[in-house]
């Protein structure tokens, strides 16, 4: 999931932001390139396995990065520099040590404004890694847990070297009492939430490149 930024929530699982409709969606900026679909006919798959195929909350989304493969890759998996870049996730704890790997778990938590279905809350998630192909796929799964909420999520990343850059998939499904509620507004606050991630990523990945010394 993710979190939220003052333009808006971000909600997937990792990123779960429940308020989006309340606050609002940054605006893409110029040269972004993405699309998305809330039910696509082939789910996005890690090694054979997708998000939860009978979700009532699902969306999926893409944008091309200019920047290598090696740099997007880095940045997404090294999840315990999360904060540096991603201004909705306060905290991150790897469970476990090294590259991130199958079976590898990290603890993290993003706050959440109050809205009509929920309080105002600190959500914490805990995602473990179920299946990951070096600069390729990842595909993690776990709950996100807040004051009166609880979400349980499936997150597929896919990782394709492009002319000059990288298209970046993601897919993610969401269950739950509060956001089985209202499927329309909870699969709206998804899409808002991954096409956020994304920006960010592209935002983070592009400047490091266009940084780096020559």
């Amino acid at each position: 999931m993710s979190g939220f930024r003052s333009t808006g929530i971000r909600a997937t699982l990792f990123t779960v932001p429940l308020a989006l409709s309340l606050l609002g969606t940054a605006t893409a900026p110029a040269g972004a390139t993405d699309s998305h679909t809330s039910h696509p006919d082939t789910p996005l798959t890690c090694r054979g396995k997708g998000v939860a195929p009978d979700a009532l909350v699902r969306h999926r989304t893409e944008m091309v990065i200019h920047a290598p493969l090696r740099t997007v890759w880095k940045l997404q998996t090294d999840v315990e520099r999360w904060p540096s870049w991603q201004p909705p996730v306060e905290t991150v704890e790897r469970l476990d040590h090294g590259p991130l790997r199958k079976g590898s778990a990290f603890r993290w938590r993003t706050p959440i404004p109050p809205n009509p279905s929920t309080p105002a809350t600190s959500l914490e998630i805990t995602s473990t890694v179920r299946q990951i192909k070096h600069n390729s796929c990842i595909r993690w799964t776990g709950p996100a847990i807040g004051t009166g909420l609880r979400i349980d999520g499936v997150h597929v990343w896919h990782f394709v070297e492009v002319k000059d850059g990288v298209r970046v998939s993601t897919e993610e499904s969401h269950t739950g009492a509060q956001v089985e509620a209202d499927v329309p507004t909870a699969t709206r606050i998804l899409r808002a939430g991954l096409e956020a991630w994304l920006r960010d990523l592209k935002f983070a990945a592009e400047a490091r490149t266009h940084n780096r010394p020559h």
